[in-house]
C-alpha cells in the first residue's frame, strides 16, 4: 500500500468515524429524538451541543471528500473485501437516522396509511388529534405537510409501519435495514456492471459522504437508486424485468423515472428494429406494477407533488434569483424556466461528454444516459438537496474516470455541508445563523462555480480517457 493509498484510508478511516459517532449519540440538532428503543439498538447516553454536532459532520464531510479525493487521484490496487462493506452495514444499523428529520415523516406516512388513513389527504398534526405515538413526533417543517413519495414508497413505509408497531424507534430501525440493504445491493450491482471494482469502492462502497448523507441518512433516494440501478442491470436481458423495476422506481419517487428513459433511449440507439416490440413488454410491466399501486395510493397521491414543484431550496443559485432577482427575474415561473433550459443544455454537455467513458453497449448506454439526465436535473433543479444526487453516485462508478468525478465530489461536500446538522430545530441562535448564513450565501455562489467547473471538465472528456469497460450487452 502507497503513501497516499495510506492517507485516503486514514482520512475515510476518520470520516467514518466521527459519522458513527454521531449515529450512536444521544439526540442532537442533527438527530431527532425516537422515543423508547423497544427491541431496536439504543443510543449512547450523551448528546452532544449544536456546535459540536455541527462541527463533527462538516469535519468528517470534509476529511471524507479528501480522501475520495486522494483515491481518485491515485487509485487503490484493488477492491474492498465484503467484509468491509458488511462491518460498515453493521454499523450504520446500530446508529439512529441523522442529517434530517425526514426519517420521521416516513414513520408518520406509513402509520397514518397503516390505520386506514390516507397520507397524500391527512398530514401528520391533524391525525388522531396529535396523540398517535408515532406520528405526533413528525417535526417542523413537516407537521402539516401531507406525502409528497410515491405509493410504492408509501406501501413500503406502511410494511415498516407495521412491523414496527407502536413504537418509532423500531419502525425507523425496520426502514434502516431497507435503506442498508439497497445500499449494498447497489455495490452488488455495480460490480456485475464494471470490472474496475476499486472504482465503485472509491465513489460509493467507501465514500462517507454518500455514506453520511445517505444511508446514516436513512433516505428513501438510497432505495430508489437500487430499484433505478437494477433496472439499467437487467434492461439488456429482460425488458418486463426492466419495466417492473424501472415502475417501482417510478413508483416510489418520480425523478427516479430517469432510469425508465435511459433503457428506452438505450433500446432506440441499440436495438432500432427491435424496439416497438422490447418497449411495448416494458411499457406492459411496468403499467402492471404503477397502475394498482396508484389505484391503491388513491387520486390525491400527486397533490403535495404539484404544490412543492415550485419551491426553491436555499443551498442553489436559483435562490438568489428568487431573493435579489426582483418581481420579474424572482418570478417562480421564470425560475423554473431558466431551470428547465439549464437543465437541457447541461444534459446536452454531459451527453456528448460521457460518449467516451461507458461501453457502446445497451447497458452502458443506459447507464450514460441515467447519469446524465439525474446529474442534469439535480445540479440544476431550483430544490435540490444532498441526498437527491444518490442516482448519479451509483452511475458514476459504472463510467470511466475522469474530471467530472472531482466537480461532482465538490458539488455533494457543498450541499452535504449546507445542510448540517440537519433539523429546523434544537439549534442555539449563533450555530442556525451559522448554518444559514453559509447555505444562504456560500452554496448558492458555490453553485454557480461548479456549473461552470462541470461544464469545462465535460468539455476537456478526451476518449483517450476511457478505460476499458466491462457491461453486459
Amino acid at each position: 500500500m502507497g503513501r497516499w493509498t495510506r492517507l485516503s484510508a486514514g482520512l475515510l478511516a476518520l470520516a467514518f468515524g466521527l459519522l458513527v459517532a454521531v449515529g450512536l449519540l444521544g439526540p442532537s440538532a442533527a438527530k431527532p429524538p425516537l422515543g423508547p428503543r423497544g427491541w431496536a439498538p439504543g443510543e449512547l447516553p450523551w448528546s452532544p451541543g449544536p456546535a459540536l454536532v455541527t462541527a463533527l459532520l462538516a469535519t468528517a464531510y470534509v476529511l471524507g471528500a479528501a480522501g475520495v479525493a486522494l483515491a481518485l487521484r491515485h487509485p487503490p490496487a484493488r477492491a474492498l473485501p465484503w467484509a468491509v462493506p458488511a462491518a460498515l452495514a453493521a454499523l450504520a444499523l446500530l446508529t439512529g437516522p441523522f442529517g434530517s428529520a425526514d426519517h420521521t415523516n416516513y414513520a408518520a406516512y406509513g402509520r397514518i396509511a397503516a390505520q386506514g388513513g390516507d397520507p397524500y389527504l391527512v398530514p401528520p398534526d391533524q391525525w388522531a388529534h396529535g396523540t398517535d405515538p408515532v406520528v405526533s413526533r413528525v417535526e417542523p417543517p413537516w407537521t402539516g405537510t401531507v406525502s409528497v413519495y410515491g405509493p410504492f414508497a408509501t406501501l413500503l413505509q406502511t410494511l415498516c409501519s407495521m412491523v414496527g408497531g407502536d413504537s418509532l424507534r423500531q419502525t425507523v430501525w425496520v426502514w434502516q435495514l431497507l435503506t442498508v440493504a439497497a445500499w449494498l445491493v447497489v455495490r452488488w450491482l455495480l460490480r456485475r456492471l464494471t470490472g474496475d471494482h476499486a472504482r465503485v469502492d472509491v465513489l460509493w462502497t467507501a465514500n462517507p459522504l454518500v455514506l453520511g448523507v445517505g444511508v446514516l441518512g436513512a433516505h428513501l433516494d438510497v432505495v430508489c437508486a437500487a430499484l433505478a440501478v437494477a433496472a439499467l442491470a437487467v434492461a439488456a436481458r429482460s425488458p418486463v424485468a426492466a419495466g417492473v423495476l424501472a415502475g417501482l422506481a417510478l413508483s416510489t419517487k418520480l425523478p427516479y423515472g430517469a432510469a425508465g428513459l435511459a433503457v428506452l433511449v438505450a433500446w432506440l440507439l441499440h436495438e432500432r428494429r427491435r424496439f416497438p416490440w422490447l418497449a411495448g413488454r416494458f411499457a406492459a410491466a411496468a403499467l402492471v406494477v404503477t397502475v394498482p399501486l396508484h389505484l391503491w395510493a388513491g387520486p390525491h397521491v400527486f397533490d403535495q407533488t404539484l404544490r412543492a414543484r415550485r419551491s426553491v431550496s436555499l443551498a442553489t443559485p436559483w435562490r438568489l434569483l428568487v431573493d435579489h432577482g426582483g418581481s420579474v427575474l424572482g418570478s417562480r415561473n421564470i425560475v423554473f424556466a431558466l431551470a428547465l433550459a439549464a437543465a437541457a443544455a447541461l444534459g446536452w454537455v454531459l451527453w456528448r461528454a460521457t460518449r467516451a467513458l461507458a461501453p457502446a453497449t445497451v447497458t452502458g448506454t443506459a447507464v450514460r444516459c441515467a447519469f446524465v439526465v439525474t446529474t442534469a436535473y439535480t445540479v440544476t433543479a431550483p430544490y435540490s438537496l444532498p441526498w437527491y444526487d444518490q442516482l448519479t453516485w451509483a452511475a458514476l462508478p459504472a463510467l470511466a474516470a475522469s474530471g467530472l468525478d472531482l466537480v461532482l465530489l465538490l458539488r455533494l461536500l457543498v450541499m452535504a455541508l449546507a445542510y448540517v446538522p440537519g433539523r429546523v430545530v434544537g439549534m442555539t441562535p449563533a450555530v442556525e445563523r451559522a448554518t444559514l448564513a453559509f447555505r444562504r450565501t456560500i452554496a448558492p455562489y458555490a453553485g454557480l462555480l461548479l456549473w461552470a467547473a462541470l461544464t469545462a471538465a465535460a468539455r476537456r472528456v478526451s476518449p483517450r480517457r476511457s478505460g476499458p469497460r466491462r457491461a453486459a450487452s
